[in-house]
């Protein structure tokens, strides 16, 4: 039992994107793939699009975090109407923290991207809102 305990804090003393993502995914992402997943079930998709769908879902919930991360230090508590830099005062681990704002923006674009890219092949109306709610998560200012 002492070696998964020191293992444990081994993990949370030494972060890491992967593991930071993983604890990210465990959140968010959650709740959107429960809804996006819902709806693809309800709407009677095949195994394969619910799938595709899922994984869009993952890819949002982490680009939401990283988002966030990164708004939390590079806009003001007037611009975010929330307290601005809290996770730093608070010591958490982040992506700006971890690799850095640029670097965090690059991975903010790419899950945008490979999240569309999921959509292609659905029907373009339908896939709509789900395209709008990506960008919005990508390009939200606070």
């Amino acid at each position: 039992m002492r070696a998964v305990v020191d293992e444990m804090r081994r993990i949370w003393c030494n972060p890491s994107v992967l593991l930071l993502s993983w604890v990210r995914q465990s959140f968010t992402a959650a709740l959107l793939e429960a809804a996006v997943v819902l709806g693809a079930v309800l709407g009677g998709r095949c195994d394969e699009d619910v799938e595709r769908l899922r994984k869009f879902a993952r890819y949002i919930g982490l680009l939401f975090q990283v988002v966030d991360d990164i708004l939390d230090v590079t806009k003001s508590s007037k611009e975010l109407g929330k307290t601005a830099g809290k996770d730093l005062l608070a010591d958490k681990v982040t992506y700006p923290k971890l690799i850095g704002i640029e670097k965090s923006k690059e991975f903010a674009e790419k899950l945008r991207s490979d999240s569309l890219e999921l959509l292609q092949g659905f029907d373009s109306e339908k896939a709509a809102p789900l395209i709008a709610l990506a960008n919005y998560i990508a390009y939200r200012q606070n």
